[in-house]
């Protein structure tokens, strides 16, 4: 291999057609950047890294993998998404992120956890209130509402509740889960949105009960397509994710943003369609080798906590 090559490395789990097809199409465009999968194991404190870029779809599950990727990033790589970023997020920032951007968001909670490590004693809360008043929480939010990890992904740990009692009941079974209750949305029209380097933007609709998406091109008015893909890129600016999806149910006209902080989305075929599929593949390719060609990341010998945040960019 040359060494004029510029190397991108994909860190992938039990996914099937998505890193494949990557490589394929960025090994198959001949401008002086070459695709693998990454192989890895046993790293050294500050030991360099082979890749300029790396795209992460698992780290999130794989511990070493996201501190592996942290002294990739102190090398210069360029990670596909920032593991410093995606280590610190949680669900209820982004509710007050989105607020804050002046996106539609529903009403939002974050609840102390209901268990703890054994050391945690009643002196270690001192600072909590207890009992928690659940009827003026219940007053904020409204039933239906949404219990949900605010950790989680993939739809785990993810209740709707319709009583105060079944609130009770799954929050008591949640653990040393933190949770937010979040207002339900009944909506008449929902759409997942794909965001890759913060600029290319497909906003497709989908059914979240089905988990399924449907090519439809034109499924949305020109205004409401507008809000969603300017929402979409406002959000994704502001997280730094250069791979993200997020999802808005539409209720009267309004798109709230429901979820938005899934930096390693799913790019299945059967997922995405092969409609979907092709244009995300080409995409990604186009994101993976803009990357590459721009060289790492110089830091210019000052180290400091807001470039790792920001990825050098």
């Amino acid at each position: 291999m040359s060494n004029d090559l510029k190397r991108v490395g994909l860190i992938v789990g039990r996914e099937w057609s998505m890193p494949p097809a990557l490589i394929e199409e960025i090994n198959s465009r001949d401008q002086g950047v070459v695709a693998e999968f990454a192989r890895l194991g046993g790293t050294r404190e500050n030991e360099p890294c082979p890749y300029d870029v790396l795209v992460d779809r698992i780290s999130h599950e794989i511990p070493y993998y996201r501190t592996y990727l942290k002294n990739a990033a102190l090398q210069g790589t360029r990670v596909i998404n920032n593991p410093f970023m995606w280590s610190s997020d949680d669900k209820f920032f982004g509710a007050s992120l989105a607020t804050e951007l002046g996106v539609a968001h529903p009403k939002t909670v974050v609840l102390p956890n209901r268990d703890y490590i054994p050391d945690i004693t009643s002196e270690s809360l001192s600072n909590l209130e207890y009992p928690l008043d659940w009827d003026a929480i219940l007053d904020y939010i409204g039933l239906p509402a949404v219990l949900k990890d605010a950790y989680g992904g993939g739809w785990k740990e993810v209740y709707i509740v319709k009583s105060k009692e079944e609130l009770l009941y799954r929050y008591n079974d949640a653990g040393r889960l933190t949770m937010v209750l979040q207002e339900f949305i009944k909506w008449e029209h929902y759409v997942r949105v794909m965001v890759l380097g913060q600029s290319w933007v497909l906003p497709m609709k989908y059914d979240p009960g089905e988990r399924r998406y449907y090519v439809e091109h034109e499924h949305m008015s020109q205004e409401l397509g507008d809000r969603v893909v300017g929402d979409s890129l406002k959000l994704c600016k502001a997280l730094g994710y250069d791979m993200n999806t997020l999802e808005f149910a539409v209720r009267d006209g309004i798109p709230y943003a429901l979820d938005f902080m899934n930096p390693a989305p799913d790019m299945d075929i059967y997922s995405l369609t092969p409609v979907y599929f092709r244009d995300v593949i080409n995409a990604m390719a186009d994101l993976c080798i803009r990357y590459a060609q721009m060289g790492r990341v110089d830091y210019q010998g000052e180290i400091v906590w807001n470039k790792f945040m920001s990825g050098g960019l």
